[in-house]
């Protein structure tokens, strides 16, 4: 029997047995408890609360805006929906950046209160304190490297990443370094495939990609995205399974004529 076919509850230790037996790891975003219930018992192996929620639940252009509060409000959410998959929580901007000591009691916040079993951070050497610190109290970490959205006004566009040779090394060396103080799996969004299939291969800790080619040890997406609520995000790296945008629309529109015309509610359905 498969790895992931064995356990009743998958953590860290599960998503390294994956990728030392060669199997796929599995990942999709949840914000609210509902949806998290559904992915959970289709058997998904890990759910990000993600910051992506600034976005696709509050509707703000860039992930920038969420607060630590905001995030430990959805991924509470979440985890009472759970059973099965880890759950891994977004620290959001500002909550561990240039300040290892805030980093900390921001990871601890988001644990006590919210239940989470990890957090997920942006960047490389330049958070690699603020993720030391979060590790010594017992706090798994994952990492995020590639395209990494909290430092969208530094770059200035959600471009593929790292496809110059210096910025592709650098992000090498900045996956080993990750690895290196603990981390326990790293996301790599919107990299070339190649780059993403040598880090897979150079570093002993699960690879998650988005946007990173199939050479890695999982994949993750955005659960709206995929399941096509949001019709308005088209690239390359997303496949969407099903287009549910328009399903909604149907049901709406049907249900607007059914009060309308007075068929519903019928006799079956009243009291």
């Amino acid at each position: 029997m498969s790895v992931h076919q064995n356990v009743k509850k998958v953590t860290t230790h599960v998503l390294q047995e994956m990728k030392n037996a060669g199997e796929k790891i599995t990942m999709l975003t949840g914000y609210d408890y509902t949806m998290a219930r559904i992915i959970d018992r289709a058997g998904i192996d890990v759910i990000l609360v993600g910051d992506s929620a600034s976005n696709v639940m509050a509707g703000h252009e860039t992930t920038l805006p969420i607060t630590l509060n905001e995030m430990i409000y959805h991924a509470s959410s979440v985890v009472r929906g759970v059973d099965r998959a880890l759950v891994v929580v977004d620290m959001p901007f500002g909550s561990y950046q240039g300040n290892s000591k805030e980093a900390l009691s921001s990871a601890i916040r988001i644990m006590k209160e919210s239940g989470g079993h990890a957090v997920k951070l942006e960047g490389g050497q330049e958070v690699l304190e603020s993720i030391t610190r979060i590790l010594t109290a017992g706090i798994p970490v994952m990492g995020h490297l590639g395209l990494t959205p909290q430092s969208i006004y530094k770059f200035g566009t959600y471009v593929v990443r790292a496809r110059e040779e210096d910025e592709a090394s650098r992000l090498i060396e900045d996956a080993k370094a990750l690895e290196a103080a603990g981390c326990f799996a790293i996301v790599l969004e919107k990299i070339p495939a190649e780059l993403a299939a040598k880090v897979a291969k150079e570093v002993n800790i699960p690879i998650i990609g988005i946007g990173a080619g199939g050479g890695v040890d999982g994949q993750v997406l955005v659960v709206h995205d995929m399941l096509g609520i949001n019709n308005e995000f088209s690239p390359r790296f997303l496949r969407k399974y099903h287009n549910l945008f328009q399903e909604m629309m149907g049901a709406f529109h049907r249900y607007i004529e059914d009060v309308r015309s007075g068929d519903f509610p019928n006799e079956e359905e009243q009291y």
